[in-house]
């Protein structure tokens, strides 16, 4: 898939239709508070056009360069440990080539997360890395930053490979990756996916790719037709890498690095590490640099619940939960396909905003509904569980499991959804009796605390105070009603 998709799908107000995800209880969208800055943004994120010329007319040796820096708002929420407890450094330490921290700057990233300071300096040279470190605490950055500094414009041929599980992932990778290498003079990334159209990324390949980000079946296909040249890339990245490594892509990915030269550095990221991982690691990785910063599984900044309901209860329960929360933006999780498109229409007529997102709907609509909501044009996503990989939208700050999953790894990266870089987040889990035993087991295996709801929940566990803007976070922000009954 070109950057060009990836950069051009515009919002587009849609009625109720079963195909396209975008269901709405009311006639306008509400007014969802925008992401502030922070790590790892994709659609959605500082897209101010102009900054300073890239043809090298604007900026000379001494000048003062970050003077010039189109910065969005400063974003002054608390943040945890999970991304404060840093030695200190800068990204200006690093040794990074000018243009590339200005657009470092101009995504609001001010400084390494832990993971970053950890990551990149390995990274640049040029050892491989198998790296753990919590959902939402700056991965992307960890790994694009080394990424981009060591692309040579002069070559015109593919030098790294981001691989990612899904297309929605990948989308968000290529967005941050344009963002920024913006002032770096003719970086040129591409997002190539399945459910897209293969000629335009034929077409694409054929004029100069530096970068490609990239779920693995579509990437293999390219390659296997000759396409994608991959035999100099000096660089691959899997993120999310248990689930690439898993039973579902491992045999994609095997095929993928034997196209690959013996030389190539390989950049593992997770949170969670499996057997499959160790074995691929073992196999491939040489003398690899491991960082793990995961003494505890959990974000510091989630607070968790769970509501004992039977199944017939769990809608009459989510509506309490809409009319007493003050939320902002919501993702909520259910089990299978079917249940994400009656639990949708079910909202929908309590008369709340409601999208929807499942892997089973057209390319099209998936890639608008996500657009969308991470814009704010919505402020409830229900969805599957894919779109507990990776996906980073700054303003969702509950996460409701409808449906409560069946295991530890899908349980953290759902709750991971909330609470990114460090800020505070909301996870309510509706318990059935059938559940209880999977609660308790998930308790024990991330030795995480998962309280029963109380009557009234402290805004201060999950509302951010947005300083910056001015607002002072009083006042119940219940979602409006629809105007009109549909």
């Amino acid at each position: 898939m070109a950057t060009a998709r990836t950069e051009n799908v515009g919002p587009m107000v849609m009625g109720l239709n079963k195909q396209n995800g975008q269901l709405r209880g009311q006639n306008k969208p509400p007014a969802v508070q925008p992401a502030p800055p922070g790590q790892g943004k994709g659609f959605g994120a500082h897209q101010k056009a102009g900054g300073p010329p890239q043809d090298g007319g604007g900026i000379k040796f001494g000048d003062d360069w970050k003077r010039s820096l189109l910065l969005p708002p400063k974003d002054n929420r608390v943040k945890t440990s999970d991304v404060t407890a840093t030695k200190g450094n800068e990204f200006e330490d690093y040794c990074l080539k000018r243009e590339l921290l200005m657009g470092i700057f101009e995504m609001g990233w001010e400084k390494p997360s832990p993971i970053q300071e950890e990551s990149i300096p390995i990274a640049l040279s040029g050892r491989d890395i198998l790296a753990r470190a919590k959902n939402g605490t700056g991965k992307s950055g960890a790994y694009l930053i080394p990424l981009l500094e060591r692309i040579d414009l002069k070559k015109d041929h593919i030098q790294a490979i981001v691989m990612v599980p899904t297309r929605e992932l990948a989308l968000q990778v290529s967005q941050i990756s344009i963002q920024i290498s913006k002032h770096m003079g003719g970086v040129k990334v591409m997002a190539t996916t399945g459910g897209t159209n293969l000629r335009d990324d034929i077409m694409r390949l054929d004029e100069i790719v530096h970068v490609v980000i990239a779920t693995p079946g579509r990437i293999l296909d390219l390659i296997k037709k000759g396409v994608a040249k991959v035999d100099r890339v000096q660089m691959i990245v899997m993120d999310e890498a248990d689930k690439l490594l898993s039973q579902d892509f491992v045999v994609l990915i095997e095929d993928i690095i034997s196209f690959l030269a013996k030389n190539r550095q390989i950049l593992l990221y997770s949170a969670t590490f499996p057997m499959s991982v160790q074995k691929f690691m073992a196999k491939h990785l040489q003398k690899p640099y491991e960082i793990n910063l995961m003494e505890e599984l959990t974000l510091k900044g989630i607070t968790q619940f769970y509501a004992y309901v039977t199944e017939r209860q769990k809608v009459h329960c989510l509506n309490t939960l809409f009319s007493r929360l003050q939320i902002n933006q919501s993702i909520i999780f259910c089990n299978s396909t079917q249940r994400v498109e009656l639990l949708a229409k079910k909202i929908t007529q309590l008369g709340y905003s409601c999208f929807y997102i499942h892997a089973k709907m057209m390319q099209e609509y998936r890639n608008r509904v996500f657009h969308d909501f991470r814009n704010g044009l919505c402020r409830n996503l229900v969805c599957t569980d894919l779109f507990t990989r990776g996906i980073d939208i700054q303003a969702v700050n509950v996460v409701i499991n409808f449906d409560f999953p069946k295991n530890a790894e899908t349980y953290l990266h759902r709750i991971g959804r909330s609470g990114r870089f460090g800020h505070l987040g909301l996870a309510i889990n509706l318990i059935t009796s059938e559940d209880r035993f999977n609660l308790k087991a998930i308790e024990e295996q991330l030795v995480t605390d998962i309280k029963p709801i109380p009557s009234s929940i402290d805004k201060s566990l999950y509302v951010a105070e947005y300083h910056s803007s001015g607002a002072d976070g009083d006042g119940e922000d219940k979602p409006e009603r629809q105007q009109d009954s549909t």
